[in-house]
């Protein structure tokens, strides 16, 4: 599985801006996508998941009201959407998924390059 995100940009502060990852390769064996974000001299850290198999998302406290995870099934494209961002949001922000391969039935996790989120005060 390959990740690619794309969407990151400058935003001033109170605005919106949504961010997308393009899965490819054995999306099929993906079970949970997500986000992590690393803000400059700060350790990664999560923001929001979406499990497959339950059908259910996940949220860090700071984003649970302001952004919304979603996945388009048909073009294997997760989204992050965000609003009310402010400069604390400012990181670059990292899509992941994690599955059981299907050759191997290992589990895995595979992370995308980043994009770079930038909120302006």
């Amino acid at each position: 599985v390959r990740l690619v995100e794309s969407g990151g940009g400058l935003v001033q502060a109170g605005g919106s801006l949504s961010v997308s990852c393009a899965a490819s390769g054995s999306t099929s064996s993906v079970t949970l996508f997500g986000w992590y974000r690393q803000a400059p001299g700060k350790q990664r850290e999560f923001v929001a998941s979406i499990d497959l198999n339950e059908h259910t998302t996940n949220y860090e406290d700071s984003v649970k009201d302001r952004f919304t995870i979603s996945r388009d099934g048909t073009e294997d494209t997760v989204y992050l959407q965000m609003r009310s961002l402010n400069p604390e949001d400012t990181a670059v922000y990292y899509c992941f998924a994690s599955g059981v391969d299907d050759w191997s039935f290992e589990d895995y996790e595979v992370w995308g390059q980043g994009t770079l989120v930038t909120v302006s005060s």
